[in-house]
């Protein structure tokens, strides 16, 4: 039972991890201006696990989807007998309207699309100064990064999974990247490691990197649970991979993130950060999506984008973000 002087916000947000990473910065917001605030959280099952170490957590529903709709009405009951604070629903669903409430903020779409951070602060009216992306850790959660990142020279982070092919980098360029980014002479991170992320699934990709490591392989995929590979990103010197989640927790991580993009909308999906940015070959999203414009292919829309295009955005990233103690 909450104590009396709790404030019980109902905190609604993406199925996905990406749309979930990048609607986090309203619960930090919400928990710096809301000391009393005592979180629900409703998430779909791969996105529930960012939310773990939440402040004033009271319960994470997580929501898996039903045919006609039924996981709507099942939330509802489990949510229905509370006098909520405030509710947030970054879904746009209907259940926020038939719930007991002081303050709703619901999303509703835009005329104009924006990026999906710009979206968020929008439905707490904060667009002015949106609330960037914040995932929050333990110290359990550090220690154990701190343990897996163990070793000598700077980490090259890669995620060459994504959740459709045709949004994929071959791996095998992912591979001659590092390549010349760790071992070349002279190269940016000459003896550097490398970190592989992706979820349940991506090991053979991982797999796929490990001879170019040599030393120092750090094998993430499928084995660390979202906070723990968000905790280790901190400790990266460069994340390069597709549009993804990962890509999305790099950023928040605050590591230096190359996005690679083709039949993805930067203007909606870049990552958010002073030290992010994305890369696509020589066409648009448009000229993409001319080709396919459902996005149902089962075909590659990466393949003009050039490893040289991509190493050279990665050593300009690299320089932009060199310490100031740096020799």
């Amino acid at each position: 039972m909450a104590p009396a002087s709790a404030f019980p916000i109902l905190f609604i947000t993406a199925t996905r991890i990406g749309d979930a990473v990048l609607s986090s910065g309203l619960i930090k917001r919400l928990a710096d201006e809301i000391p009393n605030a005592r979180f629900t959280i409703v998430a779909g099952p791969d996105a529930a696990p960012l939310f773990a170490h939440v402040p004033g957590l009271a319960r994470t529903i997580v929501m898996t989807k039903s045919p006609l709709g039924g996981h709507w009405f099942g939330l509802w009951r489990q949510v229905r007998r509370t006098k909520w604070g405030l509710i947030v629903d970054l879904r746009g669903s209907g259940i926020s309207r038939f719930l007991s409430t002081r303050r709703r903020a619901i999303h509703r779409k835009a005329a104009q699309p924006a990026h999906k951070v710009l979206e968020a602060a929008r439905t707490l009216r904060i667009d002015d100064e949106p609330a960037a992306p914040h995932i929050f850790t333990s110290p359990d959660v550090e220690a154990l990064a701190d343990e897996l990142t163990a070793g000598a020279g700077p980490i090259l982070a890669l995620a060459p999974a994504a959740n459709w092919i045709g949004k994929t980098w071959p791996v095998e360029r992912f591979a001659q990247t590092a390549m010349r980014l760790l071992r070349e002479p002279g190269a940016p991170l000459y003896g550097g490691r490398i970190m592989v992320l992706g979820g349940p699934g991506d090991e053979r990709l991982a797999l796929a990197l490990r001879d170019v490591a040599r030393k120092g392989f750090i094998d993430l995929a499928g084995k660390a649970d979202l906070v723990t590979a968000f905790a280790c990103l901190k400790r990266a010197r460069l994340f390069i991979g597709n549009d993804s989640g990962a890509m999305h927790l790099a950023a928040a991580a605050g590591c230096p993130t190359l996005g690679l993009f083709g039949p993805s909308d930067e203007r909606l999906y870049a990552p958010w950060g002073p030290d992010a940015r994305v890369v696509r070959g020589p066409r648009s999203f448009e000229e993409i999506r001319a080709a396919d414009p459902g996005f149902g292919q089962v075909i590659c829309h990466m393949m003009d984008l050039r490893i040289e295009t991509v190493v050279s955005a990665a050593k300009d990233l690299l320089k932009a973000t060199e310490p100031a103690d740096a020799p």
